[in-house]
């Protein structure tokens, strides 16, 4: 347990002593910091942010396709059979997969070369060992829970599939957390976003199409994780210095320390599975498969609306271990306080045009979905919460505070379990949203308390008043173009031109009303360098 009594009046005299002693030089060195940082984190984030966009870009399309091929109630027989792979992926990298993130920096800076081997190969033999027989458990209950506890005997014969599916994927999971490790994401988001999604896709299409149906979609899926864990692997032998490629003297498992916080992001797993599954898992006992299915096609497109978010986590996170390493928080304050409120900017325009076009939204995937449009609309709102107290789970994660989120995340499982199980047999799939995204909402504001105690530092100062009118000017562009909709004629085009166009608003406005300050011009310089480089020699004028 962390003493806050200790804790929290240390880290807050060192940010009051920083702020008092500042002179230029060190104003002139933290700007550089600064700048550095930014440049790594927009780098690494941009290159995720682009794969996710690509990969969000076709799953839409691929989702739509699958609704319309394999009905809501395969979907849902899916997403029930996901519920139980998700259970036991909980377990299946016995929280390695987040100590790979912390040790693999640590391991190599400091040269611990014989520690990091053990990691990286010993922890991988005890993955595949442990997935082989978790594979077995299974096989040996998933038929009992799908028949008593489902009710849904048709997900009984692609039950072996679900299982490879569990095998085949934790290698996979592995790797990209240690290539994240190494602060390097592009590599990871190249394998993952633009091999491995488009080929499972392509696949998935090729199989369904020959009759396979719902099999053909969890072969492909299989098919697609073995390439994306090979590609993985190659990749990480090419990133880890030779001496830790090959020790005689290795032990066949990492050491203490990791096993030690990796039972505690075993638990915070456990928590994270409540808190994301027990919404589908009541579904399917009190409304069947069908419900199921319409529900986890909202929810998986709610998922990507904190994708600027997401997106700064990957790097940041690693980031974070760094700076509060080497005690520099008000480094770590500027750029939370900075990259927190771009990520509100970037995620508004997208927020707003789900939230007034979420009908139509859901009206594209078919019929039979069209009903599930107010899930979009309260799950978006949790989302924009989620946004605006920025990385605060990953800065109690990775500051060594992890039982403070594992606090958090306890006491607000068992609310959305309670809630589930009051709001889903009187709303549905209303219901289930509704208590999604309430809890979404207690955990970050919680944790954003958390951070405040353990930390000293908030997200917010006065420069987000900023953003007011921005939101304010492209919400109204937004709610325009909603009423004239029917002039697209079509559903996708008037909700990708009103995309454009919310997203072309809000910097207007911003940059002529209020314009950008020190730390925004940096950030922006960054960006516009990411842009330079991705759109080649047409990007000159950017």
């Amino acid at each position: 347990m962390v003493d806050q009594s200790r804790a929290f009046p240390r880290e807050v005299s060192f940010l009051n002593e920083s702020l008092v002693s500042e002179t230029p030089q060190s104003i002139a060195e933290g700007s550089a910091q600064f700048r550095s940082q930014v440049g790594h984190i927009s780098r690494h984030s941009g290159a995720f942010f682009a794969g996710t966009i690509f990969t969000v870009g076709l799953s839409y399309i691929f989702k739509v396709y699958l609704a319309r091929v394999l009905g809501a109630e395969a979907l849902g027989i899916y997403a029930l059979g996901m519920t139980l792979v998700g259970f036991l992926g909980i377990f299946n990298s016995f929280g390695l997969s987040q100590s790979a993130l912390r040790f693999v920096a640590a391991y190599q800076a400091s040269g611990k070369f014989k520690e990091l081997h053990a990691l990286l190969w010993g922890g991988a033999g005890v993955l595949l060992i442990a997935n082989a027989l978790l594979a077995g458990v299974f096989l040996i209950f998933g038929k009992a829970i799908a028949l008593h506890f489902y009710h849904a005997p048709a997900l009984v014969k692609y039950l072996p599939w679900f299982a490879l599916i569990l095998l085949s994927g934790v290698l996979s999971g592995f790797y990209g957390k240690v290539l994240a490790g190494f602060r390097d994401i592009q590599i990871r988001t190249l394998i993952v976003n633009f091999i491995g999604s488009p080929l499972i896709m392509l696949l998935s299409v090729l199989l369904i199409s020959a009759g396979m149906g719902l099999r053909g979609y969890l072969i492909a899926q299989i098919l697609g994780a073995v390439v994306v864990g090979s590609l993985l692997i190659a990749a990480v032998w090419r990133f880890t210095p030779k001496a830790a490629r090959l020790f005689a003297q290795s032990s066949i498992s990492p050491e203490r320390q990791v096993w030690s916080f990796s039972a505690a992001m075993l638990g915070v797993a456990f928590l994270e599975f409540l808190i994301g599954q027990v919404d589908k898992v009541a579904l399917g006992f009190y409304r069947g498969p069908r419900a199921v299915g319409i529900y986890s096609v909202a929810a998986a497109f709610v998922v990507y609306v904190p994708i600027v978010l997401n997106s700064i986590n990957q790097i940041f996170a690693p980031t974070i271990v760094d700076l509060h390493a080497r005690g520099d928080h008000a480094l770590l304050r500027r750029l939370f306080q900075s990259l927190t409120k771009w990520t509100v900017g970037l995620t508004m325009p997208l927020a707003l045009v789900v939230i007034v076009f979420a009908r139509p939204l859901m009206r594209i995937f078919g019929a039979d979905f069209e009903l599930g449009w107010p899930i979009l609309i309260i799950g978006t709102l949790g989302q924009l919460v989620n946004c605006g107290v920025g990385s605060v789970g990953y800065l109690l994660l990775m500051s060594g505070h992890e039982k403070r989120l594992i606090r958090v995340q306890m006491f607000m499982a068992l609310c959305m379990i309670v809630a589930s199980a009051v709001l889903v047999p009187l709303w549905g799939i209303y219901g289930a949203a509704l208590a999604a995204a309430s809890t979404n909402i207690g955990i970050n504001l919680w944790n954003l308390l958390e951070v405040r105690k353990a930390l000293g530092i908030l997200p917010y100062n006065r420069s987000y008043w900023s953003l007011t009118l921005p939101i304010s000017s492209t919400l109204a562009l937004v709610l325009v173009l909603k009423r004239m909709s029917y002039a697209f004629r079509h559903d996708w085009l008037a909700i990708g031109v009103t995309l454009l166009l919310a997203y072309l608003i809000f910097p207007a406005v911003f940059l002529a009303i209020s314009g950008l300050d020190a730390d925004d011009r940096l950030i922006a310089s960054a960006l516009r360098s990411r842009l330079r480089g991705a759109l080649g020699p047409w990007g000159g004028n950017v």
